[in-house]
């Protein structure tokens, strides 16, 4: 009833994460849905109802060209508990093209120049994105040269090897920096004429500053929402004043205490409270690399420790459930972690419809893997409910050395409550991202079949990493049922042949 009918040949459901560019391309859902997909999730902490629209409508155009039905997932973004801005860096573009072992050039570098006034993203494989005023970058052509001295007082020179449109390419051979203020001259000759004009820069964008956080080194997290910096030192290298960086979410400080743990940054550096202030807290770090971790802006804080008092449901989630109930099968509710908080949004969809949306619990807290059974109970009020197995901030929450049991335990309570379960986090993430998997995350995606529906987030490859996923849900149709070995006949694999990799009827 929550994820429709099982796919023909397995009955886990293949969930995946739209990215932003899915609004813009309906192939991406048509090829998705083509290879399996049987649920589309989009995340409501990113885009918007235009973006959200026009997804829909690509999934909705798909199902009618292919035959097929797709439920529809809204994750609601939630309370966002993530440490604040940084002070911005010196304005710098740096390239330099690719060298061997020698030293020597082997490939220019690629350097994507676009206009400052309406920037096109640069392709992923650009070595550098720089902006230019608008009517200099409308003069560029092909076999242009770009001469400039960079900041080092160095004599540089690119050419441009493909224009038009929002963007255009230019190769160079030397490495340079660049800064505002930096004047780019063009030469140009294609027509028989000489030509030459300049330009300076002006837009170049700040670097993004760091904190180094190492073992034994403090962090102030405050309340006051300015720019945080890095750790000031004297001439000697001795401290003068710690890092400081804020928090969005400063009502965490009337919950917090000394003693308890702090993860940042997907539990990649860890610290305990030393001391809690009206305005500030003071974290001792005590898991960071020897050498020292970076610390950026926006980026998560779990307090696994602390009681929060923070509200799941924010006014921005009340204001996107108009949207959830036309159109989403499932809301997802981000950050549940009492039984209030389950109430509250169920009360929330009962006044926007008599025919409300299936609920996802997503359990991505400690306190919420806790309490998931009365998280469930309460849940139940409504006919259709499943439970998101969130593995990443739960890792951290209740320790990494933990999460095997932690994801059993809460299987085997969802499959008690003929609740159905969502696999989710960081599935054939390497295979989305960059197009090969590792052989960890196979074994892990195969541990999938255990629940009712695994998720994929999105990447380039995402099509192939439903393909990939596909595949291995068929193998293990009849290896596993939820928790129950089948202890099916295994064959071995010289005598497998091409027609035979498929599980055969009755196998």
């Amino acid at each position: 009833m929550l994820l429709g009918p099982p796919h023909p040949g397995r009955s886990v459901r293949i969930m995946v994460t739209m990215g932003s560019e899915a609004a813009e391309d309906y192939r991406i859902i048509h090829n998705l849905l083509q290879e399996g997909m049987n649920c589309m999730r989009i995340n409501c902490a990113h885009d918007g109802p235009q973006e959200w629209s026009r997804m829909v409508a690509h999934l909705r155009r798909a199902e009618q060209t292919l035959g097929r039905s797709c439920k529809i997932l809204m994750d609601l973004g939630g309370p966002k508990l993530r440490t604040g801005p940084l002070e911005p860096g010196p304005s710098v573009l740096k390239w330099r093209p690719n060298r061997d072992e020698y030293g020597k050039v082997t490939g220019p570098a690629r350097i994507w120049l676009t206009s400052d006034d309406h920037p096109a993203p640069p392709p992923a494989s650009a070595d550098a994105n720089l902006p230019v005023p608008r009517m200099w970058f409308d003069r560029l052509k092909i076999d242009d040269i770009i001469e400039f001295e960079d900041c080092r007082d160095s004599s540089r020179k690119m050419k441009i090897v493909d224009a038009g449109g929002n963007g255009c390419w230019a190769e160079s051979k030397q490495t340079a920096y660049l800064v505002n203020g930096t004047s780019l001259r063009r030469i140009s000759s294609g027509d028989g004429s000489t030509e030459d004009d300049s330009t300076t820069l002006v837009n170049l964008p700040f670097l993004e500053k760091t904190i180094v956080l190492r073992p034994g080194d403090s962090l102030i997290l405050t309340k006051d929402p300015i720019p945080g910096r890095p750790a000031v030192m004297d001439s000697a290298g001795r401290l003068l004043s710690p890092g400081k960086i804020s928090c969005t979410l400063p009502e965490i400080f009337n919950d917090v205490q000394v003693g308890e743990r702090v993860w940042l940054d997907d539990g990649k550096i860890g610290g305990i409270i030393e001391r809690v202030g009206s305005e500030t807290l003071e974290i001792r770090i005590f898991q960071a690399k020897f050498d020292g971790d970076k610390l950026r802006a926006d980026k998560g804080i779990n307090l696994p420790d602390s009681h929060l008092k923070l509200p799941a449901l924010t006014e921005k989630d009340i204001e996107d459930l108009s949207f959830v109930v036309s159109h989403a099968d499932m809301v997802g509710m981000s950050f549940v972690q009492d039984v209030a908080d389950v109430h509250s949004l169920q009360d929330q969809l009962l006044k926007l419809t008599s025919n409300p949306p299936g609920i996802v619990l997503k359990i991505e807290t400690r306190r919420a893997f806790d309490q998931l059974p009365a998280l469930i109970l309460a849940a139940m009020k409504f006919e259709r409910i499943g439970v998101m197995i969130a593995r990443g901030d739960l890792a951290v929450e209740s320790g990494f050395e933990r999460m095997a049991e932690v994801q059993e335990e809460m299987l085997w309570i969802c499959e008690a409550a003929h609740c159905p379960a969502i696999w989710a986090t960081q599935v054939l993430e390497s295979l989305a991202k960059s197009g090969v998997p590792s052989r960890a995350e196979i074994t892990d995606a195969a541990m999938g079949n255990r629940a009712e529906c695994v998720m994929l987030n999105k990447g380039p490859f995402i099509v192939q990493a439903v393909q990939t996923l596909d595949n291995i849900l068929h193998r293990m149709e009849n290896h596993q049922t939820k928790k129950q070995s089948m202890l099916r006949e295994l064959r071995l694999a010289s005598s497998i042949t091409s027609n035979e990799l498929a599980p055969t009827p009755g196998e």
